[in-house]
């Protein structure tokens, strides 16, 4: 004990000073200790990752504790937008502290409902709200400052549709755990029409002008706003009532009013009444009524135009022919606009792409004179260095680039680069380019050079389809087809088709090579066979929509009712005449045709026209057609399927003779055009076609030739070859001598062995004779609804007539026989016919008074739908007729027998003496001098696919 207490005191010293060492040294550390963040823990998290809230907070475990640190976190996390409520905490440990986050998320919108909303659909809400950058979507996080902005963007659309007394409400609805439900709830109030207009000050334009000139707020009226303006307002919308203020004002500065102030409009809201009108008007309802306040000022004049700075294009003259405007002329700020665009694409043709025009007006208030001062800025000229193509996987770069009427280092020219575009358009390889914005320059200032990238988007090309409907041509039809319009991607076109209908049948197989050997020529060829069935009377029974047509026998066979059968092939080929729409073109046909007749008018009719050097039923077997048809055509047109712009001309003629049965010359001339309407939205449409047939060398064209109009490529509103001139045809018919019980007269009586007697009587047969002279327009206004789906209403108008009759003439063996046969059989020696009659008759067909050159109209109203597989119109049309054949025609019984005096080709003394003579006659006369009723139909409706022009 005594020992330990001396170590004690013998180490005392040290000990104290080690301690003192410690508690020095170790104390701050132990403190320094106490003060390190050792975790951060995060509550109440249930959408956002714990990670992804650590990240936002700069302390980190192992940190020293800063109050300041923890204050900028909440800051940072506060921010973010993400929470409703934050507060931070720490918790003391033996190892630190311990820093605690409590956040409550802000809930996720699960829905989005607007209850009351009818002016405008909900597609309408959304892409206002992309527009105004609203930011409110479902599955987003609900922010009270977002449904503000979005009530305020609804109130603007509202206000755009008439609804400017809309009241919004916001219903939240909590969805546990973390959600809510967003409803609008929406009282629209009345629709707000346009009122009154009236105008103030305007002395030199009437009113009606200037409500013309309105075109977001001037009243539908019959026509231009003059009759029902009350019941077809607007819809009133303040943001286009400064619009149409500007709009006035350019109508007074067209007309030379260059000083016109046209002041802020009045306007003045009141509650309208009236009778409500369905579909039209509601009862009730509120009205702005507005006033235009005006001073017109003094006219003025062109004094003279002049340019400066213009070093390209020193010639003065040629810069002021641009401009529609001559000196003296009033002043027009449209003419103006146009001059200067046609300014712009003189030079662009130039390869000044940056070139500028900026006019400035001297105006001379004495004299009321304007002198327009154009400041050229006329920039550098450019040349293309090098051309590119993207997004042509298929299609090669050449197929591309031969289409160009530009070329890598030549002067760039805008107007030609425009041309190559609709050129590439026309080729229907691709969706529809434009310059504006698929196709990107890239300039080289120093170098004066351009790179152009033409940025393509290609079409299938390989479409494959069934198809079916009812056609007035092919009548109830189905078919398959297949078709590459680029084939291997180099251009070529392979088609593959098959219809089979109930009065047509097809089959087709062609290729077509447009760059033979990389030159630009083309070759094609066609392979087919066609079997058509043409029925008038089938034709008669649908367009009267009946079930069944109850005439007799002999008017049946008054109609034309043939079939034929063609085999053949084409061998086209063309040439394009470089940096033009301009295309020459040679195409040979070869086919073989065979005619069935089944009808006494076709039987006659074809059997006896002297289209060959001989007649009767071997005339129609084997009818060998070789012809040639050579053409030059040029065509602007954008788009084969839907255009919008553009102008075609098909100049040719068809000339068969290089061998075969055929000697006929056929030319044709078609011209069409369409016109862009209501900014380009809308296609005015029309197409001018006329033909002309001829035989040649002895012979006429054949009946199968001739023009029959009517049908889904020219006059809608009738049925395929139902329009057609009349005439009579000439035949010897034989008929059987018949006892009025209706027993036949034997010629040998007590020996019917000896056949039974009959008499020969000349007759004329009711026959359409087709035309050789043909003219036929139509008119479309083509509104696209939505996507394929278009409305026309069009108008289509045509006349089918004989110009020479000599062109409509029976065989030489046809008119001899008749003329040598002796017609009647008043008496019978020796079991031959005596007593009668010869009569001398004429070759050519005459056509029926009433009948030739009468005009056709048909107009209606169609819907087009462009089937994305066939890429071709699938069409439904109603059509009315208001030009059309209503008349009664009546079998003539003239005849020449030698002399100028005509007489009767039928009478009493043809026949024998006794009640069967005259019963006989009685039944020939009724038969061969009957009336005919030659109506066609008022109106169709029919669906088909097809394409009139």
């Amino acid at each position: 004990m005594d020992q330990t207490l001396h170590r004690i005191k013998r180490f005392a010293p040290q000990a104290a000073f080690l301690l003192a060492f410690f508690s020095f040294f170790l104390t701050p550390l132990l403190q320094a200790q106490e003060n390190i963040v050792q975790e951060i823990v995060i509550h109440g998290n249930r959408r956002i990752p714990a990670d992804t809230i650590r990240a936002r907070i700069f302390t980190k475990a192992g940190d020293p504790y800063d109050e300041a640190s923890l204050q900028r976190d909440f800051n940072s996390l506060w921010n973010t937008g993400y929470f409703d409520d934050l507060r931070i905490e720490r918790e003391e440990s033996p190892k630190g502290y311990r820093i605690h986050v409590y956040v409550k998320e802000k809930p996720t919108i699960r829905s989005i409902e607007y209850k009351g909303l009818s002016s405008v659909s909900q597609s309408d809400v959304l892409e206002r709200f992309k527009q105004n950058k609203v930011g409110l979507t479902v599955e987003n996080q609900y922010d009270p400052t977002k449904v503000k902005k979005a009530e305020v963007a609804l109130k603007e659309l509202l206000s755009e549709h008439g609804r400017q007394f809309a009241n919004i409400r916001t219903e939240i609805r909590p969805i546990p755990p973390a959600a809510v439900a967003v409803t609008f709830v929406i009282k629209e109030g009345p629709k707000v029409k346009v009122g009154k207009i009236k105008f103030e000050g305007n002395k030199r334009l009437s009113s009606r002008e200037l409500r013309r000139a309105m075109k977001n707020l001037r009243p539908i009226g019959i026509p231009h706003s003059i009759f029902f303006e009350n019941l077809f307002a607007k819809t009133y919308d303040a943001s286009k009532l400064s619009e149409d203020s500007e709009r006035i004002r350019d109508e007074y500065q067209q007309k030379g009013y260059f000083k016109v102030l046209v002041q802020d409009p009045k306007t003045n809201i009141r509650d309208t009444g009236g009778i409500p009108i369905p579909f039209i008007r509601k009862a009730g309802g509120k009205a702005v009524d507005i006033t235009i306040p005006i001073e017109e000022g003094d006219r003025y004049k062109l004094k003279a135009i002049t340019f400066k700075n213009n070093k390209a294009v020193t010639n003065t003259k040629v810069l002021r022919g641009l401009f529609p405007m001559k000196d003296g002329e009033i002043f027009n700020t449209a003419l103006v606009r146009k001059g200067l665009e046609n300014i712009r694409k003189a030079y662009g043709e130039l390869g000044y792409i940056n070139f500028t025009a900026v006019p400035d007006t001297q105006i001379d208030d004495e004299k009321k004179l304007i002198t327009l001062n154009i400041d050229v800025d006329e920039g550098k000229p450019f040349l293309i260095r090098r051309i590119e193509f993207s997004g042509n996987t298929t299609t090669r770069d050449k197929v591309i680039r031969r289409e160009l009427a530009v070329e890598e280092g030549g002067v760039y020219n805008s107007r030609l680069w425009e041309l190559s575009l609709l050129r590439l358009n026309q080729l229907q390889y691709f969706e529809p380019l434009k310059p504006e914005t698929d196709s990107e320059t890239k300039q080289d200032p120093v170098n004066n050079t351009v790179d152009l990238t033409l940025k393509v988007k290609e079409k299938g090309k390989n479409s494959i389809g069934l198809t079916g409907g009812f056609s007035g041509l092919a009548g109830g039809f189905i078919g398959i087809n297949y078709q590459t319009n680029n084939f291997l991607g180099f251009g070529e076109t392979l088609t593959l088709e098959a219809n089979v209908g109930n009065r047509e049948r097809n089959f087709t197989f062609g290729f077509t090579e447009p760059y033979f050997r990389d030159r630009p020529i083309t070759l094609g060829f066609t392979v087919f066979t066609r079997y058509y069935n043409f029925n008038q009377a089938q034709q008669t029974q649908q367009a009267l929509g009946l079930s069944s047509l109850n005439v007799s026998q002999s008017t049946l066979n008054g109609l034309q009712n043939y079939s034929q059968n063609t085999t053949g092939f084409t061998v086209s080929t063309s040439y394009p005449l470089r940096r033009s729409f301009k295309r020459i073109a040679l195409t040979y046909s070869f086919d073989v045709s065979t005619i069935k007749v089944f009808s006494d008018a076709s039987s006659q009719f074809f059997q006896t026209l002297a289209f060959r050097g001989f007649a009767g039923p071997n005339a129609l077997d084997g009818i060998v057609t070789s012809k040639v048809l050579p053409s030059i055509s040029w065509s602007t047109i954008d788009n084969p399927q839907r255009p919008h712009t553009g102008r075609s001309m098909f100049i040719g003629g068809e000339i068969a003779g290089l061998g075969g049965d055929i000697r006929s010359i056929r030319p044709i001339l078609e011209y069409k055009q369409f016109i862009p309407v209501n900014k380009g939205r809308n296609a005015l449409g029309y197409r001018i076609q006329g033909s002309y047939l001829t035989g040649y060398g002895g012979v006429v064209a054949p009946a199968f030739e001739r023009f029959y109009m009517g049908g889904d490529n020219d006059i809608r509103g009738f049925d395929v070859r139902s329009l057609s001139p009349y005439g009579f045809l000439l035949n010897n018919a034989a008929f059987s001598l018949t006892n009025p019980d209706g027993t036949p007269v034997p010629v040998e009586p007590g020996n019917q062995l000896r056949g039974f007697r009959t008499v020969p009587v000349p007759v004329r047969t009711l026959i359409a004779t087709g035309g050789d002279t043909n003219v036929v327009a139509n008119v479309e206004y083509r509104i696209p609804l939505f996507g394929p789906v278009t409305l026309a209403p069009f108008l289509d108008a045509g006349i089918n007539g004989i110009l020479r009759d000599s062109q409509l003439r029976i065989s030489n063996q046809t008119l001899d026989s008749l003329n040598n046969t002796s017609f009647g059989c008043a008496v019978l020696v020796n079991f031959q016919c005596v007593g009668g009659q010869k009569f001398i008759f004429e070759q050519a067909i005459h056509p029926i008074p009433g009948t030739n050159w009468q005009p056709r109209a048909s107009t209606g109203l169609e819907l087009q739908v462009i089937l994305p597989i066939v890429n071709a119109p699938f069409r439904i049309y109603y059509a009315y007729n208001p030009l059309r054949l209503n008349k009664i025609v009546t079998t003539p019984n003239n005849c020449f027998n030698g002399t100028s005096t005509p007489t009767s080709c039928i009478d009493r003394n043809q026949f024998p003496e006794g009640g069967a003579g005259q019963f006989t006659f009685e039944g020939v006369q009724a038969i061969s001098q009957r009336s005919f009723l030659l109506r066609e139909p008022k109106s169709s409706f029919r669906f088909t696919i097809s394409t009139t022009f």
